[in-house]
């Protein structure tokens, strides 16, 4: 066909994206710049440059930007105008640079929205940092990934091979753009076949209308939970409000050990830790603003992956869990069983599912207007103060053409009336941990920041008052980084975008 339609998960975050609200997810990788470095100083970029070039056969999207049919579907189209410069940048920092002079450059490349007319995706090579480190950052729109997969990207250009030299090179010739009447019959094809499997379904009920009416019943019940735990109307807090284009970004690890180690304690799951984390850190930080409100509902949105195992037909096949943050509770242990209360019953809920059959009929139906209609539903409604997001990431040590990889760290991008958005991803033994914030609402981000780690290690120490006898590990402290990994050889895969 010489083009892939977009789904309407995909879709809809071209809607959400306004001035205010670029739609790209990011990740930031630090590196020790080992054989990468040049002997009179710097990176090698054009190694690196045309290393990502040679690595793009395996992501064809990549090469792909935005057209759209005649009845206004979004579709890919191979860019005739592609070219590796435009998409892989430079930047420097006065040396010897640090990592808060990293995060005020992050902080601007992702307040800038991304052309619409060329492939959605920008890698920056930035050098200058101390100790002979650089940094990878990669920003790409959540039309082509989902969840924190701007990460994915990054370890497309990685192995766990520190031998490993640059990929060969391959050729790559654009697929013609598709014609307009050769578009209007795919979508009346389309049109016929969705008749098609209506007819075959209505037929099906016929024949077992008993079980017919379980399913429907079934789905209605899961649509139900999905609409009673979205609409809801949250209190106004420091961090909620109209927002404009101008991002602050910053990042803290944890010990992934001392975090297991709290889990076994206390029960629950590594996820229910880094909410735990949020909500103490929420906590110190709102108290420092203002007085606490009688009762408070911090609504938290956590995605959840959808997708079947081996199906990478869309970008994004993300539901999500609704759930209360406790973050007025003063008292950490009693913090973090309500979190994990609150985790567990979100997920006895059938609101994920609920979600994914409105997505999956929006998919069928193929009416852009429909897609539009959800987005500013959600737009006017903003349900939930803020989104929380957890995926494991590489699980082995990686390595750019011999330079170790020794921290990674994700960001979300904002939605309308969100000041916060906090990305978890697992990598190294430690839990990278990226904040991103509208610049002009939360003038305080490395506070937060710090206010997070302070929640963890109250939470590490009361854990172990709770089970006397446990030793606990060293935790890792905002902005530190990791030793380079060991060797390894074998090749490594993207990160899986699902929450854990």
């Amino acid at each position: 066909m010489g083009y892939q339609r977009l789904s309407a998960q995909d879709g809809s975050f071209l809607h959400f994206e306004s001035r205010a609200t670029p739609m790209h997810v990011a990740a930031v990788a630090l590196f020790d710049a080992g054989p990468l470095a040049k002997p009179g100083g710097g990176i090698d970029f054009e190694r690196v440059s045309a290393h990502l070039e040679a690595r793009l056969a395996q992501v064809p999207r990549y090469r792909s930007r935005l057209a759209h049919t005649p009845l206004g579907q979004p579709i890919w189209v191979d860019d005739a105008r592609f070219s590796r410069e435009w998409h892989v940048r430079r930047a420097a920092l006065p040396a010897p640079g640090s990592e808060a002079a990293l995060a005020e450059l992050v902080g601007r490349v992702l307040s800038e929205r991304l052309e619409r007319s060329r492939p959605l995706w920008e890698m920056w090579l930035v050098e200058g940092l101390a100790d002979g480190r650089f940094a990878l950052v990669s920003k790409l729109h959540h039309c082509l990934v989902d969840g924190v997969g701007g990460a994915n990207l990054l370890t497309l250009l990685m192995s766990l091979d520190p031998e490993e030299r640059e990929a060969p090179g391959a050729g790559w010739r654009p697929a013609p753009e598709p014609g307009a009447l050769s578009l209007a019959v795919d979508e009346l094809g389309r049109g016929l076949a969705g008749t098609r499997d209506l007819v075959r379904a209505a037929g099906a009920a016929l024949r077992d209308p008993a079980g017919a009416l379980a399913q429907l019943a079934s789905a209605g019940a899961a649509v139900a939970d999905a609409i009673g735990a979205a609409v809801r109307w949250p209190a106004p807090t420091v961090l909620n409000g109209p927002i404009g284009p101008h991002r602050r970004v910053a990042w803290l690890a944890l010990d992934l050990a001392a975090v297991k180690a709290v889990k076994r304690r206390l029960g629950g799951t590594v996820n229910d830790v880094v909410l735990a984390v949020v909500a103490g850190g929420l906590h110190r930080y709102f108290g420092a603003h203002a007085p606490w409100p009688t009762r408070l509902d911090y609504r938290v949105v956590v995605p959840v992956n959808m997708r079947p195992p081996g199906d990478f037909a869309a970008a994004n096949r993300v539901s999500a869990h609704f759930l209360s943050l406790p973050v007025a509770e003063a008292d950490a242990l009693t913090r973090y069983q309500r979190v994990r209360t609150a985790s567990e019953q979100a997920k006895r809920s059938a609101a994920a599912r609920g979600i994914d059959l409105l997505t999956g009929l929006a998919d069928r139906i193929a009416a852009p207007w429909l897609t539009q209609f959800g987005v500013k539903l959600a737009s006017d409604l903003h349900p939930y103060h803020l989104i929380v997001t957890n995926v494991p990431g590489p699980p082995a040590p990686l390595y750019l053409l011999g330079a170790p990889l020794l921290a990674l760290y994700p960001h979300l991008p904002l939605f309308a009336h969100q000041g916060l958005g906090v990305a978890a991803m697992s990598y190294g033994g430690r839990i990278g941990l990226g904040l991103i914030a509208d610049y002009e609402r939360v003038p305080e981000l490395t506070g937060l920041r710090d206010a997070f780690a302070a929640a963890f290690a109250e939470l590490e120490q009361m854990s172990l008052r709770a089970a006397p006898g446990a030793a606990a590990p060293r935790a890792a402290g905002a902005g530190s980084s990791p030793a380079p990994p060991r060797r390894a050889r074998r090749r490594a895969k993207p990160p899986a975008s699902r929450s854990s």
